[in-house]
């Protein structure tokens, strides 16, 4: 794979350095050595954890998917795969790193009127938004640490409330774990948010917006290839069968082709 780009940048004595490798057309970003996207538009699934991230949009039926926010744009690869299949009408992206936003623009093609980059710490940024709410949130918030990638935000009580609060009712919110056992950690799938004895104790206007039982639906999603998964948690209550027939009306989601790329395992948790 081709090194076709390369930055060094020094921040408060720690040096971070980008690259962009290219093999034809997919291109991939690395951070510090760290995978962080890889898009083709020849091939817009790469049987890869960013696939993950696009799926939850097909508990939705076609058309109705109109406001994306999705918080870690990295490369911008789940930005493209949505504008790809889905053409919703805005996709927001909220980005951190500064490079990162020049990387999606410049060599993963993240242009166009549909698309807002933001750069911003995505906490701050949410706890200040008061535009209209998103028929899907992606969360893919990741950092780096010792060479591996790592949750930047704790999935917690305060976190999936400022999720929720910006969500439509219908919606759903995407979020990616590092390993299963971090994702049961979510608070909405810790034991105390399933607890009617512990929600009793909160506020009506709390029950509202965080018990795990809020959800039409909750799912897991996999691969054999990477340890992340990715939760879904969903107001639609589209079934298992609805959600692989939308998937079906596109060739490359298509698994019943021998050239679909997805790999991936969809597990219901409630």
């Amino acid at each position: 794979m081709a090194l076709i780009w390369q930055k060094q940048v020094t921040h408060a004595g720690k040096t971070t350095q980008y690259e962009v490798r290219n093999a034809g057309r997919t291109r991939r970003l690395y951070t510090n050595g760290v995978f962080h996207s890889q898009y083709s538009p020849s091939r817009p699934v790469a049987g890869s954890v960013w696939d993950l991230l696009l799926l939850p949009a097909f508990f939705h039926r076609p058309g109705l998917i109109n406001r994306v926010l999705v918080l870690g744009v990295g490369g911008g690869a789940v930005l493209k795969q949505l504008q790809y299949f889905l053409q919703p009408e805005v996709i927001v992206g909220v980005e951190l790193n500064p490079v990162h936003i020049q990387v999606a623009k410049r060599f993963f093609k993240v242009t166009g009127d549909e698309f807002e980059l933001v750069c911003a710490d995505a906490l701050e940024w949410l706890e200040q938004y008061q535009g209209p709410p998103f028929d899907l949130i992606i969360d893919d918030l990741f950092g780096e640490e010792g060479g591996e990638p790592c949750r930047a935000v704790a999935a917690d009580e305060a976190w999936c409330a400022l999720l929720k609060k910006h969500l439509m009712d219908s919606g759903s919110v995407a979020i990616n774990f590092d390993t299963p056992e971090l994702m049961q950690r979510c608070f909405w799938l810790a034991e105390h948010a399933a607890d009617p004895k512990a929600l009793s104790k909160k506020s009506p206007a709390t029950n509202d917006h965080l018990p795990a039982d809020w959800w039409q639906q909750v799912y897991q999603l996999s691969t054999p290839l990477y340890s992340n998964c990715i939760a879904l948690f969903t107001q639609q209550p589209t079934p298992r069968h609805e959600f692989l027939e939308n998937l079906r009306q596109f060739k490359e989601l298509d698994e019943s082709r021998t050239t679909c790329k997805l790999n991936y395992q969809l597990r219901r948790v409630r």
